[in-house]
């Protein structure tokens, strides 16, 4: 208790920061203006509030707001400040419009999304500071990705949901956390294979004569699955991604279905996910002859989804596949990069934005775009720390151009619904909110260090229409807590992040 004490307060910092960076920047449609002061940002709110705080940095990661203040008033403790802003404009709408209650602006305050988000943030702040007081004072340096990815411990570097987990108790988070470094028992569900899609080749300690066992995580098999018998599985490493695991014996990473929402979304996995594995694993496989061995896709080597999203699984190749164990070479996803000393030399973080950006940039113009964020893109490191080329896993929120892979004489692959769309603000953003916005910036921890490490790794960049937006418009982010408070509006939503390179 004394350890979780003394996390607290620079968990509920760090999850107001989150708060406020979104605040500060989503479009949300009860801000009428911000006004900028001297260190300070100030928001001026529908019907005639002011929400103050200090002036926001969009790329720090660190907690910088200890405080902001609502009509004059102090507030430490985004869920009490998300509370107060639903009372106001609950009851401020309603007056005027007569609409039902809570239902503010059109926009949920008072309702589920805007009580609803309060909720999360207290419990965002908790589990953060359960995480922070879990930390051992020492750890031995990581030897394989799994023991990478449990050093991150804060989540989501921007999200103010960063740690929530709405529907785990204290015991189950302690349980199946990363950040916790659990030992997870996963369980099988026997299904008859007529039942079941499967597209990959699925293994045969996953067959039981006619049926496919399908991995599920505990949590899943107690709250979601309680009519299926689960047997007993295997044990696994939980990812970053908390859903994802890496066999304890070694082989395939297991993405679990996990129904509970983390961040902004519920986890599952869709029948469509399942339907486009093997070709989207064929075609991208395909793409790395053109990538000079700078980018490797793990492999999607099989699928299977039986009755609805909430029973099914993917088996992937796991990104040590990619590196030379041998000669001290090691695997890091870009999200656990942060606290580590390669994050504070600035030459070393232009060389990863030269080589992430001239990655995702060609693939980009031959019309694919990447989700490169922190979990999805790894780097391989030599021996001595210096980056050599990138891991790409997951596929399932890509963006593919055909138009743009056809200009190129590349095969369009038998594809269609979200994964395919020509437009081209829809690529730039996928890209570039997720990589630069996103695992740079988080990497940098600074717009000023990102503005560095942009200019030292554009420099050389091949003029392309894309690298022009690159370098001379605003940068994109998802609107995280916009989309939080509005998930009645389908699909992702979008803010512009001042371009860090226009002040360098």
């Amino acid at each position: 208790m004394a350890a979780y004490a003394g996390a607290l307060p620079g968990a509920r910092a760090a999850v107001l920061t989150r708060l406020w960076r979104g605040l500060a920047f989503d479009p949300l449609p009860w801000v009428e203006r911000r006004e900028r002061g001297s260190g300070t940002l100030a928001l001026v709110l529908a019907g005639g509030g002011r929400l103050e705080g200090p002036l926001p940095d969009p790329y720090a990661t660190g907690p910088y707001v200890d405080e902001v203040l609502l009509d004059g008033r102090p507030y430490r403790q985004a869920a009490r400040l998300m509370a107060a802003l639903g009372v106001r404009f609950g009851a401020e709408s309603e007056a005027r419009s007569g609409a039902e209650p809570g239902f503010g602006l059109g926009f949920g305050f008072g309702s589920e999304p805007g009580s609803g988000f309060a909720a999360e943030l207290d419990g965002s702040t908790a589990s953060l500071a359960l995480s922070r007081a879990g930390q051992p004072a020492r750890q031995a340096p990581p030897a394989t990705v799994w023991e990478w990815e449990q050093r991150v411990v804060d989540g989501h570097p921007y999200h103010p949901n960063c740690r929530s987990r709405p529907g785990f108790s204290v015991a189950e988070q302690l349980a199946y956390g990363p950040e916790h470094r659990p030992l997870v028992e996963l369980g099988l569900v026997a299904v008859r294979a007529e039942e079941c899609l499967v597209t990959g080749e699925w293994p045969d300690h996953l067959r039981d004569g006619g049926r496919i066992l399908v991995p599920v995580h505990p949590w899943q098999a107690e709250h979601v699955l309680k009519r299926e018998e689960v047997r007993p599985g295997f044990a696994a490493h939980p990812l970053m991604a908390l859903r994802t695991l890496a066999p304890a014996a070694g082989g395939a990473h297991v993405k679990t279905a996990l129904s509970a929402r983390l961040t902004s979304s519920v986890r599952d996995i869709s029948g469509y996910s399942i339907e486009t594995a093997a070709v989207l694993s064929a075609f991208t496989q395909a793409l790395t002859e053109r990538l000079d061995g700078r980018l490797h896709f793990t492999r999607t080597l099989g699928a299977a989804g039986a009755h609805s999203p909430d029973l099914a699984a993917v088996l992937r190749e796991p990104p040590e596949a990619f590196a030379d164990t041998a000669a001290g070479e090691s695997v890091v996803p870009l999200g656990a990069l942060a606290a580590t000393p390669y994050a504070r030399s600035a030459p070393w973080r232009a060389d990863l934005a030269r080589l992430a950006l001239g990655v995702g940039l060609r693939l980009l113009d031959l019309g694919v775009a990447l989700e490169a964020h922190g979990q999805n893109l790894l780097v391989v490191l030599d021996s001595a720390g210096a980056p050599l080329r990138l891991v790409y896993r997951d596929l399932a929120d890509i963006r593919i151009s055909p138009v743009r892979l056809v200009q190129h004489g590349v095969p369009v692959p038998p594809l269609s619904g979200r994964l395919v769309n020509d437009d081209v603000g829809v690529l730039r953003r996928k890209l570039f909110g997720s990589l630069v916005a996103g695992a740079l910036g988080s990497t940098a921890g600074s717009a000023a260090a990102l503005g560095e490490d942009l200019a030292r790794a554009t420099a050389e960049l091949a003029p392309t229409a894309d690298t022009g937006a690159l370098l001379t418009g605003p940068l994109p982010t998802k609107a995280l807590t916009l989309m939080r408070l509005s998930p009645g509006t389908p699909g992702d939503q979008w803010a512009e992040l001042p371009n860090p390179l226009s002040a360098t």
